[in-house]
């Protein structure tokens, strides 16, 4: 079951975490970052992980697309947050 709170720390964190990247120019802080990321979603929600990974084993996994992954993340996040907001109102 994909809970609010799990929603809102997976947010909360890969939020945080994609500002810094997308700004860094520091190879060493960004791989750091990666890292990060990949051993968080690792604990993840197994149902979250799967609702924005679109299927993607290697999803926030793969250096090549990890910009493109966190971002496409981020927004999933957004999104289911907004639809449980929505049914809490």
């Amino acid at each position: 079951m994909i809970t609010r709170d799990s929603i809102e720390t997976a947010y909360s964190f890969l939020h945080q975490k994609r500002q810094v990247y997308i700004h860094s120019s520091l190879d060493w802080q960004r791989d750091d970052i990666e890292y990060a990321i990949a051993s968080y979603v690792d604990d993840m929600n197994q149902e979250l992980y799967d609702a924005i990974s679109d299927g993607r084993s290697d999803f926030l996994r793969d250096h090549c697309r990890f910009q493109e992954d966190i971002t496409r993340a981020v927004e999933q996040l957004e999104g289911l947050l907004d639809r449980a907001r929505t049914r809490n109102n």
